[in-house]
């Protein structure tokens, strides 16, 4: 008989575990997906279109709070964790109400989930959210692209729209982020990249993705693989990169799947050298030669550099942060917040006063927050209550430390600056040593 399955997600991981292990596996029955992390992402299904043709009516996404009553309702004997960035007692604390339930608990792993492609594949993951992934995947394609490669990225998933419409995204210009509807957590991913003049792509369906990222009308040479959270990638890696944060010592041994991330690593960056105390680059350097001893360490460093620093010396600041980061990422401090302090700002203004809608919602959610604003937009609604509370909050200057610029999104009526922040390599080994082993191994000079 066919075995029950509900996968526990968080529109990601959890959509493409099914499409490697259980689309089309006629041994089990997926009855339904739970949904958390982002909001207002249950309460739809997922396509018949996509899930196919053992699935004509399409599969069911729940609240995860659901979770018990739909193993007992719908009859479920196996139930598969698939998200990211959380800490082992989260998802033990998962497999007792599971098991509780009377399911067994799963994890896959990357043998039965990492699909294989036609063209070198290099991976970037990371511990945590927020540790410098997407600066550490640019400074790889510019150094790709100045030896004259053709390199196509293709970043973990964000389908939090129209999952047919999204099954196979690709994004060249800035006029793409809004032919595809993007939220602002997608344009912080793609945007920095079709700036600098590579391609990359998204979606759902990442096998099929990655057929049409091989075949990029603009060439493709290699495969960057830009991960997200702190997950293993969804593609067999001829190379890959895992990046941790001092300022989080000790997450790379307690959160999941980032020791996965870290043990699989072929280098490490250890990234925020430069902000980090020496206490946390000697744990994080620890725990490195501890579960992975083979790996290369690279030092690196995110320095920062701003438009008007005058607009921050003696000011009272709002700062603006990527928003996953500082939500279930947990950081205390970003490259907005790093600025203020740099360039001498009189006063972080807290925004808690000031927040509308479904930002509050958020800082009820995480109250760990603090005096940081979380840049979220994963729907019109928020990214109006985003815009309705920055302009609420009484501050002298915002300082936007996100990876895109806000103005062009929202309309912030006071004086703003933006900070940029890139990787940095410190001394030997780097990326550029690596990257000319890479490239000679693969011949593709």
């Amino acid at each position: 008989m066919k075995r029950n399955v509900i996968i526990i997600g968080a529109a990601g991981r959890d959509f493409h575990n099914f499409n490697t292990y259980f689309r089309g596996n006629e041994d089990f029955n997926v009855v339904a997906f739970t949904a958390a992390q982002i909001p207002d992402i249950d309460g739809r299904k997922y396509p018949a279109q996509l899930a196919g043709d053992l699935y004509p009516d399409g599969i069911p996404i729940f609240a995860e709070e659901d979770l018990p009553r739909l193993i007992k309702e719908l009859k479920t004997d196996d139930c598969v964790f698939s998200y990211s960035d959380v800490t082992y007692q989260k998802v033990m604390s998962m497999s007792a109400i599971v098991n509780a339930a009377g399911a067994n608990f799963m994890l896959l792993g990357p043998r039965d989930t990492m699909v294989k492609s036609t063209k070198p594949v290099i991976a970037v993951g990371a511990i945590r959210t927020g540790c410098g992934k997407s600066q550490t995947s640019r400074r790889i394609i510019e150094i790709l692209m100045e030896q004259g490669l053709k390199v196509v990225a293709i970043r973990h998933p964000m389908p939090y729209g129209d999952l047919v419409e999204q099954k196979v995204q690709r994004f060249a210009t800035i006029e793409d982020l809004a032919r595809h509807k993007c939220t602002v957590e997608e344009m912080e991913e793609y945007e920095p990249h079709v700036v600098r003049g590579n391609v990359i792509y998204a979606g759902v369906d990442y096998e099929a993705i990655l057929r049409a990222a091989e075949q990029d009308p603009d060439g493709c040479d290699v495969v960057i693989w830009d991960g997200g959270n702190n997950d293993f990638p969804f593609y067999v890696p001829d190379l890959n990169i895992t990046v941790v944060d001092p300022h989080r010592a000790g997450h790379e041994l307690t959160y999941y799947p980032g020791e996965v991330t870290l043990r699989l690593a072929d280098a490490v960056v250890i990234n925020k050298m430069d902000t980090a105390c020496s206490d946390g680059i000697q744990e994080v350097r620890n725990n490195i030669a501890k579960v992975n001893p083979n790996a290369i360490v690279i030092d690196g460093a995110s320095p920062i550099t701003v438009d008007d620093p005058s607009m921050i010396k003696g000011k009272k600041v709002l700062v603006v942060e990527d928003g996953p980061t500082l939500t279930h990422g947990e950081m205390k401090i970003g490259a907005g917040t790093v600025a203020a302090k740099k360039f001498g700002a009189a006063e972080l203004v807290d925004p808690r006063p000031y927040t509308v809608g479904k930002l509050s919602e958020t800082f009820n959610i995480y109250p760990n927050i603090g005096t940081l604003l979380p840049a979220m937009g994963y729907g019109e609604e928020q990214l109006k209550d985003l815009e309705t509370t920055i302009n609420n909050v009484e501050c002298d200057t915002v300082v936007i430390g996100t990876p895109i610029d806000l103005n062009r999104i929202i309309k912030i009526n006071k004086p703003n600056t933006r900070v940029y922040y890139d990787l940095q390599e410190i001394g030997y080994p780097d990326l550029t040593g690596l990257l000319d082993d890479f490239v000679k191994k693969h011949n593709l000079k």
